[in-house]
């Protein structure tokens, strides 16, 4: 998502006349698009403030800004106020649009500029996208959530639920398959609940039947789902319409019913088992990755080995894993019997263990197989190797010729890594 606010940024930007360099001595604005879900995002933000300030003393005529879901929060701002004054812009997640003029303003003037709206408003068509792929792209279909997990800030920072109106998403998808674009992935804080906020009667299952019939598109991904939403409407879906990717991405967050009791995630241990068995019944080979918090308040030995007998269960092909951080103003930060850190590393350790161990042994069953890849460019490891992806999100490394680039090959694999895959072109 904010990979994607990224992108407008960035096209507004080139619109005003602006353009982008990679080294940051040689650059008159800088803008910081923030994330505050996780504390050490937060703590990178201050870390580069530190070394911006003395760039700005270096060159006083640098403008910096900073944007995204940590503005959305009071006590963050008034923290940027007192203690980082050399900034010269703040904006939140609900005015990113007025983002020229703002950046206008704070040229006409000394001294900090803040403008960070409380509520959000309607959704804003029709902002420029500078896409940072040629051949896939990022496309929001809702912003906000409505579940208030007991951990996420989310909701205070992003809104409530929003969908857009699907003729818009439509002409937006049809313009990128036209000009090229192979691959989209849809995005909202919980696509699940699509259509919720419009007048007519429309799910997640029957955006993903049109967005289907659009000439050109050759993938569809989504992210991220909600299991209290999943239905087997939506399952159903994914097994008929074929350029839907057989991947999904479904946070279970924890694996002991208390522990999810306690984040507000609406679903239990064995429902969330259950529509994984389903899935899994109707779509053959799909893979699964998912969103697991260590050390949440209360969390014991027996809740944290419930959480690695249900990761035992579903053998997830991956996982994004992170501990726990308090996020001021969620209810989940006044909860008593915060685990200590050191109990939080200790079971994080083994849990990526038991990750990365059935991620490689997912892996190496591919040795052998041919699986069709995007091609997305050349790898960063190796000059002379492609990269891509496959159609379940797996990182392919193989032997290939520019031209490749931007199409979808055939790719035998032929060494598996925890992380990666290498292969060879088949011919």
């Amino acid at each position: 998502m904010n990979f994607h606010d990224s992108e407008k940024l960035s096209a507004m930007l080139q619109q005003m006349g602006y353009l982008e360099t990679e080294n940051k001595a040689d650059a008159e604005l800088i803008i910081i698009n923030t994330c505050c879900v996780r504390e050490n995002a937060e703590l990178k933000v201050y870390g580069n403030l530190g070394e911006l300030k003395r760039m700005k003393q270096k060159n006083p005529d640098l403008l910096l800004a900073i944007c995204g879901c940590m503005m959305q929060q009071k006590h963050v701002v008034e923290k940027i106020q007192k203690s980082y004054p050399f900034v010269d812009l703040v904006f939140g997640t609900h005015n990113l649009h007025r983002f020229p003029e703002l950046l206008n303003n704070a040229y006409q003037m000394e001294g900090l500029l803040v403008e960070v709206w409380d509520h959000e408003e309607d959704i804003q068509e029709d902002l420029p996208v500078q896409r940072k792929f040629s051949t896939k792209a990022f496309v929001n279909i809702m912003y906000g959530c409505n579940n208030f997990c007991s951990y996420c800030i989310v909701p205070y920072t992003r809104g409530r639920e929003r969908s857009r109106e699907p003729e818009k998403i439509l002409e937006e998808v049809k313009e990128l398959a036209q000009a090229g674009t192979l691959e989209v992935t849809l995005l909202g804080q919980n696509v699940n609940s699509y259509g919720k906020t419009l007048e007519e009667t429309m799910d997640f299952a029957d955006l993903l039947n049109q967005i289907n019939e659009i000439p050109g598109l050759q993938r569809i991904r989504f992210m991220t789902s909600h299991p209290a939403d999943f239905s087997e409407k939506l399952m159903n879906a994914m097994a008929n319409l074929q350029k839907v990717s057989p991947h999904i991405h479904l946070p279970v967050q924890a694996g002991s019913n208390r522990i999810l009791k306690d984040m507000n995630r609406k679903y239990s241990r064995e429902q969330y088992l259950e529509k994984i068995s389903l899935l899994k019944s109707k779509i053959s080979g799909i893979a699964i990755s998912t969103d697991i918090i260590v050390g949440f308040p209360g969390e014991t030995e027996e809740d944290f080995q419930d959480t690695l007998d249900l990761i035992r269960q579903v053998e997830y092909d991956s996982a994004f894993t992170f501990l726990y951080s308090i996020r001021t103003g969620t209810p989940a930060a006044n909860m008593e019997k915060q685990v200590p850190e050191r109990d939080k590393m200790n079971r994080f350790n083994r849990l990526v263990d038991l990750i990365n161990e059935i991620g490689l042994k997912k892996n190496l069953d591919l040795i052998g197989t041919t699986v069709p890849v995007l091609v997305e460019g050349v790898s960063k490891n190796n000059p002379n190797r492609l990269t891509g992806r496959t159609d379940t999100h797996k990182l392919v490394n193989f032997d290939g010729q520019e031209s490749h680039i931007g199409t979808i090959v055939p790719v035998t694999i032929t060494e598996a890594k925890t992380f990666s895959l290498l292969g060879t072109l088949h011919k």
